[in-house]
């Protein structure tokens, strides 16, 4: 028996599973165990050279994982073609599995809240630096689909790295909510738990009622006067920088 054309697999599986947008992505998530049915690249030797410089850990796997096909037919399968010229889609990791991580204590790294975020590029940047530091997840409240490709590509494949939910306000995991606000103390006069919940709210409207009123703690970057915010992704990475320097991390 023949096996399977993988662009008729791609077709049968992309309604329902994540895209992995690129090189680095595929890499990331192979590395940190995603179910990958179908992987397809428009330069096989060319990837797999990526694979011997970059990802030797991984190699065998792209090896026999990678199906070379007409550039034009992986261009019809993704919506920004990547320059590596390389795709493919994971099984999205069990909802269930991840509520029952981020729900349980003690833990060893924070878990970061982006409150209503809108931009789907910065939600990749964070969670590509929670993975980094080794948090516990990352939870979005509002509309954004954390799971968006757009937001895949911008995380290089890190979402299986964590563990990445759409929640309530609500329904976030237990733990102290340090929520980060213009009017909190200043961040550097405290240090952070490793159970803590890290709150941010968006570059404009900042943090929302509901998960300002659910703060057990409000903290300020230190910032320049005159200047009205950071991008939120450098506000998580000052974040978390300064716990994993203050004694968190221990297990990264």
């Amino acid at each position: 028996m023949s096996a399977p054309d993988p662009l008729d697999v791609w077709h049968r599986l992309a309604g329902t599973s994540v895209l992995l947008d690129g090189f680095h992505a595929l890499k990331h998530a192979l590395r940190f165990g995603a179910e990958v049915p179908v992987a397809v690249t428009a330069d096989r030797t060319a990837a797999l050279a990526l694979a011997d410089e970059l990802a030797a850990d991984v190699r065998d796997t792209l090896e026999e994982l990678l199906t070379e096909v007409p550039e034009p037919a992986y261009r019809s399968l993704v919506p920004r073609p990547h320059p590596t010229a390389v795709a493919a889609l994971a099984v999205r990791p069990s909802r269930a599995a991840g509520l029952e991580r981020l729900a349980r204590l003690p833990r060893s790294a924070p878990v970061v809240v982006l409150d209503h975020p809108r931009n789907l590029g910065n939600a990749g940047a964070v969670i590509r630096l929670a993975a980094g530091f080794g948090a516990t997840g990352v939870v979005t409240t509002g509309t954004l689909d954390p799971w968006h490709p757009t937001v895949v590509r911008g995380g290089a494949g890190l979402h299986f790295a964590t563990t990445v939910e759409r929640l309530t306000v609500d329904e976030l995991p237990p733990g102290p909510v340090f929520a980060l606000d213009p009017e909190g103390e200043d961040i550097r006069a405290t240090k952070l738990p490793d159970d803590a919940v890290l709150a941010f709210g968006s570059e404009r409207s900042g943090l929302s009622a509901g998960l300002r009123a659910r703060a057990d703690h409000l903290v300020a970057l230190p910032m320049r006067p005159q200047v009205s915010s950071y991008n939120l992704a450098t506000s998580v990475a000052m974040t978390l920088y300064h716990w994993s320097a203050t004694g968190g991390a221990q297990a990264v």
